[in-house]
């Protein structure tokens, strides 16, 4: 029960966080047609684009830290709960926004929950499964997500029908003319985000059916929970409010407010160091308190510490492979860069297969770190990663048979990594600290990831084209090869 409910919980996670890409575009036209001249529309669409997706990811990087916390604290099963009511709720809200800003605010929220409910599923059934094949329960994890994009995919296939449909229902019900177009124009954006909403639904069978963790329940016994403290999350709030003014420093308004590009790197790195510090303030003052209590020995605090910063770098890496290319390939795939070749539905077509291909990658890279090990796995995984964003991006000129087939694979392997880290990530912290330690490492490469998101735009200007500022930033995957090898080898340890 609790691998179904984490399933259904990362599942509907993906759907919403595919959902944004899919009707984004229409919401924003939409929202800003009353407030942008014209000719400056498009351009304004896009960066706000760009600043709705940072803000997304800087939630959920502080949402993996504060969800992860209370985890801890509180229990896995009511900490979760909590997460997914806040990202249905919020998703849901959005669909009454009247302004661009709305929606940044909104799925800035939302994506509190959507960082903290990865962190919550992992821990718990990571904890539960302890007879079985944990290498599955990682592989499930990991593909939950990218079932949900493919969901997104499927929905936006048969978009024109599933609107005609709903508003044909709208007004059997006894909907006017009004209130259908208000839910259905520009492409059901806003009757979209309002089932959004639904997997809240989810909460009663975690509520009914879903078991605490043993494992925290021994804790919790042990008294260990109580060196948790309400006061430590001033550093979460101080890093997400610096996390939220370099994104800013990179956003047209803060081009518009005078901020150079030699400004806003400083700011990048003053500002991601303090990031850090309030991120992993909350976990430095527990593992204070324990050594203090004799909870915990010196070696282990200082071995936790290092595993923090090892795994979020790890996290990071992939993070900024995965958004900074795979999940560009849609977008790119409706490009001038491409010759159409006749087909449509292009963009719809190219997220299904780097879905299907995530999907099946996804449950093979835990299998295959179960046979070898954690260090050699990642290795290739990011030599493989790096060589499949290469063959996509760079043998693309048409939309055929080959186009599909690259991104089948360059989508599969660059999302091996999350088939990967639901298993390696419980392995580096202790049960007290499970939660809020996946939390941040998982979580904080958001940032890293919107960072490198909003760099784009420069990338393409150096590089020439979209294509190449891509591949470019999956050079990242170059730091993975050489980092893994300083990671600990958990291959064969039992959670303790």
């Amino acid at each position: 029960m609790a691998l179904i409910a984490a399933f259904l919980g990362w599942m509907f996670d993906g759907f919403e966080m595919g959902l944004f890409p899919l009707i984004g575009k229409p919401a924003l036209q939409d929202l800003l047609a009353s407030t942008a001249a014209p000719e400056a529309l498009s351009a304004t669409l896009d960066r706000w684009f760009s600043v709705i997706i940072a803000t997304f990811l800087v939630g959920a990087a502080t949402g993996g830290v504060f969800f992860g916390w209370l985890g801890d604290r509180i229990g896995r099963v009511k900490a979760m709960s909590f997460s997914i009511f806040t990202y249905a709720i919020f998703t849901g809200l959005c669909g009454f926004a009247t302004e661009a800003w709305h929606i940044a605010i909104l799925r800035f929220v939302a994506s509190l929950g959507m960082g903290g409910e990865w962190a919550l599923g992992v821990a718990l059934v990571n904890e539960l499964w302890t007879h079985g094949n944990r290498a599955f329960v990682a592989g499930a994890i990991g593909a939950a997500a990218n079932i949900g994009y493919l969901l997104v995919a499927g929905l936006s296939l048969g978009m024109n029908t599933f609107i005609e449909t709903m508003r044909t229902w709208t007004l059997a019900l006894g909907g006017s003319e009004e209130l259908a177009g208000w839910l259905l124009d520009h492409q059901a954006w806003r009757f979209l985000m309002l089932i959004g909403a639904l997997p809240a639904i989810i909460i009663f069978l975690i509520r009914i059916f879903v078991p605490e963790s043993d494992k925290w329940e021994e804790e919790k016994a042990a008294g260990k929970t109580s060196h948790w403290s309400t006061m430590d999350l001033k550093g979460v709030l101080i890093g997400a409010i610096v996390a939220m003014f370099i994104i800013w420093s990179w956003s047209p308004s803060g081009i518009e407010s005078g901020v150079t590009p030699l400004m806003a790197v400083i700011i990048t790195v003053v500002g991601f160091g303090a990031v850090v510090w309030g991120y992993l303030l909350p976990v430095r003052r527990y593992l204070g308190r324990a050594e203090a209590a004799g909870s915990i020995t010196e070696g282990s605090r200082i071995r936790v510490r290092k595993n923090l910063i090892m795994g979020a770098t790890l996290a990071g890496i992939a993070l900024l492979g995965t958004w900074g290319a795979a999940q560009q390939s849609a977008k790119w795939s409706t490009s001038a860069d491409l010759n159409a070749n006749g087909f449509t539905n292009v963009a719809q077509y190219t997220q299904i297969a780097t879905s299907v291909g995530a999907c099946l990658f996804a449950f093979i890279a835990p299998v295959i770190s179960n046979l070898l090990n954690r260090r050699v796995t990642y290795f290739f995984m990011c030599i493989l990663a790096l060589a499949s964003a290469l063959l996509f991006y760079q043998t693309n000129a048409v939309i055929n048979g080959w186009f599909f087939a690259t991104a089948f694979i360059m989508g599969g392997i660059t999302a091996s990594f999350y088939g990967f880290f639901p298993l390696y990530l419980p392995e580096l912290f202790p049960t007290s600290v499970r939660a809020t330690g996946q939390g941040f490492c998982f979580n904080v490469g958001r940032i890293i990831a919107a960072i490198g998101g909003l760099q784009i735009a420069n990338l393409v200007h150096a590089f020439g084209t979209s294509a190449n500022a891509y591949s470019a930033l999956c050079s990242i995957y170059l730091v993975g090869m050489v980092l893994i090898w300083f990671a600990p080898e958990t291959k064969g340890e039992s959670l303790s």
